[in-house]
């Protein structure tokens, strides 16, 4: 595949924005790729590793040019964006973003001119910045495309190609599905995650120092993601606020009932819970080597 785009413009050049322009330089997907950002040092240090050919702090200037603009910013900025940079691009380009919360997304109010496909990578590791990305994140996850009723099947198509040929399983789900979803698989992983760090670090000053000391590959796996940008998930937890509170309210039921067995001792029903949720992973684990056919047939189930 080569030559979808004369001109393809990135608004937000950070892991996710750097590592799509490095798919687009490798594949040849577009003839010339513009940075857009709010920050000349991320926009320079863009420039410098060759991620981009142009660099605007002015929005508006990036896109009014472009066959298709892809925002990769934090969702809490998304909005603005689009408002900003639709109205000053071009009849027919594509517009369509990476948030991880589709609902609102969805529902921005978006020029007839422009063709709107919002989608979401579910890609990613704990660093920032331009210097950390790289073209084979995206490699064998899943991108969910979340179409709206006025979304182009051509431009979906166009959409569903790139990230195809970035890698991906793509899939296609309605925005509050992919909300709900998304709040399970990632949003409360994230939270517990970031609870956890904290709980540690309110701990007194030498238990603290002993936990710190001795956290062994478990905690340090499962605390990576507490690493991941604040911004960013801080975005994500007030706009998919309703999906995470009721994955909240799930698991603090589950974890009430774990309390309570640990409490009075219940052996049996700690061994039955683990015993049930290891063969959950597991099957999850096997599928994923075995059968990923299995896990297109999954999100179609979930749609």
């Amino acid at each position: 595949m080569s030559n979808l785009f004369h001109t393809a413009a990135v608004v937000g050049v950070g892991l996710i924005g750097s590592s799509l322009a490095r798919v687009l330089r490798r594949d040849k997907l577009a003839d010339k790729i513009a940075g857009a950002g709010h920050t000349q040092k991320t926009l320079n240090a863009a420039l410098e590793l060759d991620v981009i050919d142009e660099a605007f702090t002015d929005i508006k200037a990036a896109v009014k040019d472009a066959d298709i603009v892809f925002v990769c910013t934090p969702v809490g900025a998304i909005g603005d964006i689009v408002n900003t940079c639709a109205p000053a691009m071009k009849k027919g380009a594509i517009l369509t973003d990476v948030g991880s919360v589709k609902s609102v997304i969805a529902a921005l109010d978006v020029p007839d001119f422009v063709r709107f496909v919002p989608a979401h990578p579910v890609a990613g590791t704990e660093k920032s910045g331009p210097e950390n990305g790289f073209a084979e994140l995206f490699k064998d996850r899943w991108c969910i495309l979340t179409p709206t009723e006025k979304t182009d099947k051509a431009a979906l198509d166009t959409v569903r190609a790139v990230w195809e040929s970035a890698g991906m399983k793509v899939e296609e789900m309605s925005p509050e599905r992919h909300d709900k979803v998304m709040a399970l698989m990632s949003h409360l992983p994230h939270l517990i995650a970031y609870t956890i760090v904290g709980t540690a670090a309110d701990l007194e000053e030498s238990e603290q120092h002993d936990v710190l000391k001795y956290a062994a590959g478990g905690f340090r796996d499962f605390t990576r993601i507490a690493g991941s940008s604040p911004v960013m998930w801080r975005d994500i937890f007030l706009n998919n606020a309703d999906a995470v509170l009721d994955g909240l309210q799930r698991f603090t039921e589950d974890l009430t009932v774990l309390q309570r067995a640990i409490r009075h001792r219940d052996g049996q029903t700690l061994q039955d819970w683990f015993t049930r949720t290891r063969a959950i992973r597991q099957s999850i684990v096997d599928a994923k080597q075995a059968q990923p056919e299995n896990e297109k047939l999954l999100l179609k189930g979930l749609k």
